[in-house]
């Protein structure tokens, strides 16, 4: 089919025909787009196009201005509690405490770097896109072809493409012959479009747009000449590149909750460091410097310092433990953002399904039989009524695999890791499958000529000479192409009988509603000796064989997958480029809709007549959206965020990046995932594999889990350690700990005990509970009732340790020591209660399960073994060597704390 336009346009363009041809050039006939843009079917000039480019700049995706390095890194400081171990530092550099000051000081730097080094995905997004162009173009320059740099192409050129290539740029088709282009990382269709230079209708979305060539996009059959419509920025991808780097990004629920925790320990810290210096100066009348020394001190204890990199940590450990189970995570705070998501949406095409088309069912005038297996892999049989059909005993069937296979063009290969695929068009795959699985032979055939695949007539023929000498004309097409030229069927004899037509187009009806793409083959004689064959050839006399109904099926273990989503209170939707009949189909057969519900799809075109206030009061009852365009993905996912829901989107196409960037959590995947799609999510699934999201759920949970059970830990001994300051200053005594002495608890037990919990399992039923409320408190009300009570147990135990020590006589060195090793054994006696937040520790079970809480335990004995003994941390921290009346007294506290530990617990699980 070719069409070329022959009217003689002005030689200069105005600013709007080089942007694009006018508005929307795929609803316009091929030479008024010529027209508009100022050029005609032998191409511009050399000077025309250079002046062009000049004007448009190069066909290249813009670099947006990224900010320098440093800004970047300064910004993970912008955190409250960050501020608060910044303040501690400067106080500490008033103090002349450099030690401690380096340490706080490295603490927050090291924060800041993880999170530095973890940014810029969206960046990196655009990256990916740009590699997406083709590097060299075939264009038609003073009236000849050339090959020429893709940058430098302008709206007005024209450009030619062939099978394998990658389209330049956005492309008016002119002429166009048997021309497919493979759209599925843009539009996520899983079969290649077919092409036409005939205008669509003005309202046609991006996979509709039969007239128009995509950049970025893959021929796969054909070939086609056409006026360059759009460059860079202009282009349809360069479009979604616009849509990433003007999504706004947000913050996880697990940041915000920090935030707001940060926010009000500075608060607090600020509010008791001031009545501090009241009491004290009013109350005791203490000097000045030693109540602004003490407040010094009250804050450094107050601040919890370890809490950043702690959480940093053990997100980093969750993503560890989550990339041995195939979920790659490129961004900590994703880690838990997955644990607390209420909606997944998927792109269909491969992240649901295989993107591996399929025959599953084979009609034939006789039988209708079923096909096992699933994607190009041949394993599997045909079944019929549950038995197993082989060829041999049953030649109708024998006949149409038969054909399906001699008039192919495509290969079924395996890869060097045993993954099969397909060399040709998916749906020749699928049958060439079929063939392989019936153990149908072809080498003993011989093609003598060819009719290829087009669009207009929808079928493919070949003159195949038989092992017998016969010659035979095989068909495969779209039924009704096919039934329009046959005027037989095959019968059960194997002879032909005449054509039951209206059964055959019930069958293709009942296929076409199972969500099944219908293929047809037929065949007829050929005489002796005919070399040739034409369209003409094919028009009528022909014998339908039957029907092959074929289907991108869906991953088995996403079908499980799904089913426990929704048992753990996950809504997933569907989100696909498809039709609404094939999504439907598919979401029935994965149990997103379930069987007997009514379904009404929502489609990219009723979208757009929406306003967002409607959209927002449907969203959450529609859960499959057909034909749909990265804009739409983006606003479905604002839709649902306005309802509060957590949204997770999953996808593989350059299409799906918009929405993964908007998401409060981006899933790409790893294999057949596009690199732009890649870069701009959070996490990536190295096997494509939709359970794969659903085992990085509960380990997103168990992790969300444990680092609430590291800040209920963590938290009292701050709050031990002021409380003992503050009681001090309050009481007029001498201070019992040392800000230095304080600052090594914090910094001990944060690197080892906290670090325990880290690695604890996942509480039986984690996955049975309904998704964590972005809204609840990283601390809940019980949980702020144990820190409570664990701090005032700590602390007093603490203090009362202290008062002991010195009224049996002992030094100031020794009394400290004794007070520091009291806060490291209430730490520890801590620890095993936090074990079990929702239940009682007073079982054996606290002593076993966790390896790491002995490795931890023994790591901090060591640790405060050397702070006793070693005589260069005498001189650092002011500590002295104890006896073991001094370890048995601070023991059997410990021992005291655990079981009163247990009491609060008791009390503050009936605190809701």
């Amino acid at each position: 089919m070719t069409s070329t336009a022959h009217d003689d346009p002005p030689h200069h363009a105005a600013a709007d025909q080089e942007h694009g041809g006018g508005d929307r050039p795929y609803a316009q006939d091929a030479s008024e787009v010529l027209a508009r843009l100022g050029t005609t079917a032998d191409g511009l000039s050399s000077a025309e196009a250079d002046a062009r480019l000049a004007r448009v700049g190069p066909n290249r995706l813009p670099t947006p201005p990224r900010p320098g390095a440093l800004v970047r890194l300064l910004r993970h400081f912008d955190d409250v509690l960050i501020y608060i171990l910044l303040a501690a530092a400067v106080l500490k550099a008033f103090l002349g405490d450099w030690v401690d000051f380096t340490v706080i000081l490295v603490v927050a730097v090291v924060n800041a770097l993880v999170g530095f080094l973890q940014e810029g995905q969206a960046e990196r997004a655009l990256d990916g896109i740009r590699t997406m162009l083709s590097l060299s173009a075939t264009v038609r320059r003073d009236g000849q072809w050339t090959d020429v740099d893709s940058q430098t192409l302008v709206p007005g050129d024209v450009v030619r493409v062939r099978s394998g290539d990658k389209v330049p740029a956005d492309v008016r088709l002119v002429e166009a012959t048997n021309l497919q282009v493979d759209e599925s990382a843009l539009t996520g269709e899983s079969v290649p479009a077919a092409k036409d230079v005939a205008p669509v209708g003005a309202d046609a979305g991006v996979g509709d747009r039969a007239s128009m060539l995509f950049s970025g996009t893959i021929v796969a059959a054909g070939t086609g000449l056409g006026v360059v419509t759009g460059t860079g920025a202009a282009t349809e991808i360069g479009r979604i590149q616009s849509l990433i780097a003007d999504v706004d990004h947000l913050q996880t629920p697990l940041k915000r909750q920090l935030t707001r925790l940060g926010t009000l320990l500075s608060r607090a810290i600020l509010v008791m460091a001031f009545a501090m210096l009241v009491i004290g100066r009013m109350v005791h009348d203490f000097a000045l410097p030693d109540l602004v020394s003490a407040a010094i001190g009250f804050a450094v204890a107050a601040v919890p310092e370890g809490l950043p990199a702690l959480v940093t940590i053990t997100l980093a450990l969750g993503v560890q433990q989550m990339a041995r189970r195939h979920a790659i995570t490129r961004k900590l705070p994703a880690v838990e953002a997955l644990g607390s998501v209420t909606t997944i949406c998927s792109d269909k095409t491969g992240t649901l399904t295989k993107n591996e088309m399929t025959a599953r069912t084979v009609v034939t005038a006789e039988h209708r039989y079923d096909v096992e297996g699933l994607g190009y892999e041949p394993t599997g049989g045909v079944t019929l009524d549950g038995s197993p059909a082989s060829i041999a005993t049953h030649p109708d069937l024998a006949a149409l695999v038969r054909a399906g296979a001699l008039c192919n063009d495509a290969r079924v290969v395996a890869d060097d890791d045993g993954r099969w695929g397909i060399v040709g068009q998916p749906t020749e795959g699928a049958l060439r499958t079929l063939a392989l699985k019936t153990d149908a032979r072809t080498d003993d055939a011989r093609r003598v000529a060819v009719v290829p695949f087009e669009s207009a007539n929808k079928l493919s023929a070949t003159l195949d000479e038989l092992p017998d000498g016969s010659r035979r004309v095989h068909v495969v097409g779209a039924p009704d192409r096919l039934l329009d030229r046959a005027t037989t069927q095959r019968g059960p004899s194997g002879t032909a009988v005449p054509l039951d037509r209206e059964r055959w187009e019930h069958a293709v009806e009942e296929l076409g509603g199972q969500g099944l793409r219908v293929l047809a083959a037929a065949e007829r004689p050929a005489a002796p000796g005919t070399t040739t064959l034409e369209l003409d050839d094919v028009d009528t006399g022909l014998t339908f064989l039957g029907l092959v109904g074929i289907v991108d099926p869906p991953r088995p273990e996403a079908v499980a997958a799904i089913a426990d989503c929704h048992r753990a209170g996950i809504a997933v939707k569907m989100i696909t480029g498809d039709h609404a009949g094939t999504a439907v189909a598919i979401a029935r057969e994965l149990g997103i809709v379930r069987h007997g519900e009514e379904v009404t799809a929502l489609t990219g075109a009723e979208l757009e007549a929406m306003s967002q206030e409607q959209l927002r009061t449907r969203v959450r009852d529609v859960d499959v959206y057909a034909r749909t365009s990265p804009e739409h993905k983006i606003r479905i996912v604002r839709a649902l965020q306005s309802h509060h829901e957590v949204v997770a989107m999953t996808g593989d196409g350059v299409n799906d990046a918009p929405a993964l960037t908007r998401a409060d959590i981006g899933i790409a995947m790893g294999i057949k995932g596009t690199e732009a799609t890649k870069e701009a999510a959070e996490i990536v699934l190295a096997d494509d594999n939709f359970a794969t999201i659903e085992r990085a759920v509960e380990e997103g949970r168990r992790i969300y889990d444990n680092i609430r059970k590291s800040v209920v830990f963590l938290l009292p001994t701050n709050g031990a350690q002021s409380l003992v300051i503050l009681v001090a200053v309050l009481f007029g005594l001498a201070l019992p700990l040392t800000p230095v002495q304080i600052l090594w608890v914090n910094l001990v037990t944060a690197i080892t005990l906290s670090l325990a919990l880290a690695y604890e399992p996942a509480e039986p039923g984690i996955m049975e509970r309904p998704p964590r409320s972005p809204k609840e408190s990283v601390l809940s009300r019980p949980s702020l009732v144990v820190v409570v009570w664990a701090s005032l147990l700590i602390g007093g135990t603490t203090l009362a340790v202290y008062l002991i020590e010195k009224d049996l006589g002992a030094s100031d060195g020794i009394a400290q020591t004794s007070a520091v090793t009291m806060l490291a054994l209430g730490q520890t006696a801590f620890l095993f209660s936090c074990r079990f937040l929702n239940g009682s520790s007073l079982t054996w079970r606290v002593l076993t399960g966790n390896r790491v809480v002995w490795i931890a335990i023994g790591s901090l004995a060591v640790l405060q073994v050397v702070f006793t003994y070693a005589p260069f941390m005498h001189s650092w921290f002011g500590s002295a060597p104890i006896g073991w009346r001094d370890w048995g007294l601070t023991a059997a506290f410990a021992v005291g704390v655990f079981l009163l530990c247990e009491v609060g617990k008791a009390v503050a699980r009936r605190v809701r």
